[in-house]
């Protein structure tokens, strides 16, 4: 199936699997890509020497198209940019967005650059900055995520932009991508569904959890970060709730320095990462300071397979998910049944 997203990024089907951090490794980008479809490197929770590695190691594994996602805001953004640009890599994605500079010198070096976003407005101004396309999620998305329903942001954006859009929040199989590519897009993007395959590293006990779960399972908090998260409900989460901010405050600093000596960043670059994600939102200093528990948290459950210590982000879509099929069994299936779908649907003329 042929669309601006597959004629843009050079894949066979317009499915792109998401950059989750601890789970986008090397091993489930690399399958995604073999599938056919846009694998995308989680670089937020690696070393700048792990990006380099973990690309390199993507490489031998296949010779197809894939990406890097980003923090726009990290310090040492512009070396991972570097990086992407060095190793000759696809396609730049970014969960914040990327300034015009930086977008600038991407493209210069023939990157194809995708920030997320989860408003109209922001689709507008990356699309002004140049960006290649743009990925949309609705609230139905894990993790960080807002409160409109794909179903309602996706239109919205596709009737703002000239780029093509990418349809996240929500999506599992064919049908959903037909209905995307109603809606105007040009392809889906999907997180937890990857996440829950046979090629994801994840523990399979926690890929247990997720198959448990119904869709009333599926929870949005506050009480991680300071900042709408979507993720599994769980008693950890339930007693991140109703903790006091101080005994908050108190585990946010030990994680903190945990994530210190995993990232190798220093104290002053996550203070500096602090300070951008704090700047342009109503965010407390506590609620920057509490931000360092997610990247832990996740991977309490997604390395270690620690159920009980660990956040689980996931989609609402998880509470339908009953099966861990590979990556390349999964796009198949997904590309099958919207043929399937699409040759079913009326035509005007009949």
């Amino acid at each position: 199936m042929e669309t601006a997203l597959t004629k843009l990024v050079g894949v066979r089907h317009p499915v792109l699997q998401t950059g989750m951090g601890w789970v986008a490794g090397p091993r489930l980008v690399s399958a995604t890509a073999k599938a056919g479809a846009l694998g995308v490197l989680a670089s937020a929770t690696m070393t700048a020497e792990e990006l380099r590695a973990a690309v390199r190691e993507v490489k031998s594994r296949t010779d197809r198209p894939f990406g890097v996602n980003l923090r726009a805001d990290a310090g040492d953004a512009r070396e991972r940019v570097r990086i992407i640009v060095d190793e000759g890599v696809r396609v730049a994605s970014f969960a914040l967005a990327p300034s015009r500079d930086l977008i600038a010198e991407l493209k210069d070096a023939g990157v194809v650059v995708i920030p997320s976003v989860g408003a109209r407005r922001h689709a507008e101004k990356v699309a002004g900055w140049g960006a290649d396309a743009v990925l949309v999620q609705g609230g139905e998305g894990g993790g960080h995520t807002g409160d409109v329903a794909t179903t309602v942001l996706l239109p919205q954006v596709v009737d703002a932009v000239d780029i093509p859009v990418i349809a996240a929040g929500g999506f599992r199989d064919g049908r959903g991508l037909v209905a995307a590519l109603a809606h105007g897009a040009a392809g889906i993007a999907m997180g937890t569904r990857f996440l829950l395959t046979s090629d994801s590293t994840v523990p399979e006990a926690v890929k247990a959890r997720y198959l448990e779960a119904t869709v009333k399972d599926v929870t949005v908090t506050t009480a991680v970060d300071g900042l709408p998260h979507r993720m599994l409900r769980t008693d950890l989460v339930a007693s991140l709730e109703h903790a006091g901010r101080v005994r908050s405050l108190t585990r946010a600093l030990r994680r903190a320095a945990g994530f210190r000596r995993i990232s190798g960043l220093s104290w002053p670059a996550m203070i500096r990462d602090g300070l951008a994600l704090r700047h342009g939102k109503d965010l407390s200093w506590s609620q920057v300071l509490l931000a360092a528990n997610t990247p832990m948290l996740l991977r309490a459950s997604m390395v270690e397979g620690r159920t009980d210590l660990g956040i689980m982000a996931a989609g609402q879509v998880a509470g339908v998910i009953d099966d861990l099929p590979s990556c390349e069994e999964l796009v198949t299936r997904i590309m099958t049944e919207a043929a399937q779908v699409l040759r079913t649907l009326p035509h005007p003329d009949e």
